[in-house]
This record gives structure tokens, C-alpha cells and sequence, in this order.
């Protein structure tokens, strides 16, 4: 064999094994974000919320660039408040050192009870997957002891109703919910749980512990044990039977049903 016929046979395996490395590379799962500064607020201490809107990859803390979301409001007593007008852009810095869009509002709490934000944003093109991702995402937060309409249905197109009370979490707490689709429980949908890794100081022996995979059942309810304290997003996630453009070319919609809680260990 010439030098030169192994030359070429070698650069063609060496491009089959990068591609193929590629291929097999784990995709990380996308989270929209919706944090607020506090999951309780007890009489007596600082009714200014401050809430952050980041889409990302929360372990791994691999940034998204954000577009202005589409909704983003509160639920509380009855009354549903659009808060879109209350956001400003801002940018941060994820755990790789880029510099990436995201959004932050603050919300002053007047009334007593359970305030849900929401938020829907803008569909994210991506890539690598070739569809677009719309995730409906909300947290709940609890003012001044009331503890009423935590598990109210916002009605959004994709949600998480709540079978557990989102807040005063122990860590190990078992929590469960019901993901639907336009009104109605989705059986056996896929749902992702990561972990924020907020200071980027966990490290995961091996990819399929980042995500964590689980299902719902025949009735649309899931249920999770969350392992450390801190913030926990679970996202159900549904193929929608619809497309949008890109390119001059259709592409299916991915919606996801985004739910954020806060464990707290015992004796915090």
C-alpha cells in the first residue's frame, strides 16, 4: 500500500470517527427558567421579589440567548395581572464564560395567598434537534401564610398542576404532579429533571445523571424524589402535531410544561 493510499484511508476513518462522536454526544436538555428570590415570604420580611428569566442547561450551566417572552404575569386571589411591561433585558455569564441575554423583573407582594408567575416565551429555533421549543413555565411563591391556590390550572397550552404543595420542601420530599395538554392529563409523557447547579460546583459521573428521566402514567401524574437542596426544574414535554417555518422549511414544535420548586434541608 502507497503512502499516499494510506494517508487517504486513514483521514477518512478519522473523519468517520468524528462524526460519529457527533452523533452519539448527549443532547442537553433545554430549561426555561423562572426563579424568584424567595419561594416564601413571611410576614415581616421584604416584600420586593426579584424574579430572573433564564433559558439553559441548569447543571451544566450552559447559557441560552433569551428573546422577550411572549407572556409573563402573575396568578393570585382570583385575578390574573400581565407583567410583561415589568421586564427589563439584562445579561449574565454561564459557567463556560459567555455572555447571554436573559430577562429580570421585580414584583412587590400586596396581597396574601399563593402568587403564581408564568411566563411563555418566544419558540427557540434549535439546531441540532430541528424543531422549534415553546416551554410554559411557572413557580409558585407564598405570601404571608395563606396557602391557597397552589394548584390552580392556569389554563396555559402545557402545564403542571401541582398534586404536592410547591413550597416549604424538605429535601427527599416526594413530589407529584400532572402534566396536561390543553386541559387534559397526558399519559406516559416524558418528563426531564435537573438540578440548578447554580455555582457550577457539582460534577456528574456520567451524562444520563444530569437529566433525570421519568414518565407519566396511564392518568398523566409523575412523581419525584428530590435529592439536595436548592432549586428543581421538571419539564414535560409533548410533540405538538404542529409546524412553524424556518428557512422556507417546516419544522415540528416541541411543548414543554415547566415547573420550578425549592427544597430546603432539615434544620436550615
Amino acid at each position: 500500500m502507497t503512502s499516499t493510499l494510506w494517508c487517504k484511508r486513514f483521514l477518512s476513518k478519522l473523519l468517520l470517527m468524528i462524526g460519529m462522536v457527533g452523533v452519539f454526544a448527549p443532547a442537553y436538555a433545554h430549561f426555561q427558567m423562572i426563579i424568584p428570590s424567595d419561594e416564601i415570604v413571611s410576614a415581616g420580611e421584604s416584600r420586593e421579589l426579584r424574579l430572573d428569566l433564564i433559558f439553559t442547561h441548569p447543571f451544566e450551566g450552559m447559557g441560552l440567548n433569551m428573546k422577550k417572552p411572549k407572556r409573563f404575569g402573575v396568578w393570585v386571589a382570583g385575578k390574573e395581572t400581565d407583567l410583561l411591561d415589568k421586564l427589563q433585558q439584562t445579561s449574565y455569564q454561564d459557567h463556560a464564560g459567555d455572555t447571554l441575554s436573559a430577562y429580570q423583573s421585580s414584583y412587590k407582594i400586596r396581597k396574601p395567598g399563593d402568587h403564581l408567575f408564568f411566563v411563555e416565551p418566544q419558540p427557540y429555533w434549535e439546531a441540532a434537534e430541528e424543531r422549534f421549543i415553546i416551554h410554559y413555565t411557572k413557580t409558585v411563591v407564598n405570601a404571608f401564610g395563606m396557602e391557597e391556590g397552589w394548584d390552580h390550572e392556569l389554563g396555559l397550552p402545557m402545564e403542571i398542576i401541582p398534586l404536592a404543595r410547591p413550597y416549604g420542601l424538605w429535601t427527599n420530599n416526594l413530589f407529584r404532579g400532572v402534566v396536561k395538554h390543553n386541559g387534559k392529563p397526558v399519559a406516559f409523557a416524558r418528563v426531564e429533571v435537573e438540578y440548578y447547579n447554580e455555582k457550577g460546583d457539582l460534577k456528574a459521573p456520567a451524562d444520563p445523571f444530569i437529566t433525570q428521566v421519568i414518565k407519566t402514567d396511564a392518568n398523566g401524574v409523575f412523581a419525584y424524589v428530590m435529592p439536595k437542596a436548592g432549586w428543581w426544574g421538571m419539564a414535560a414535554l409533548v410533540e405538538s402535531g404542529e409546524t412553524m417555518s424556518h428557512e422556507e422549511k417546516n419544522y415540528p414544535v416541541e411543548l414543554g410544561a415547566v415547573l420550578w420548586v425549592k427544597t430546603h434541608d432539615l434544620g436550615e
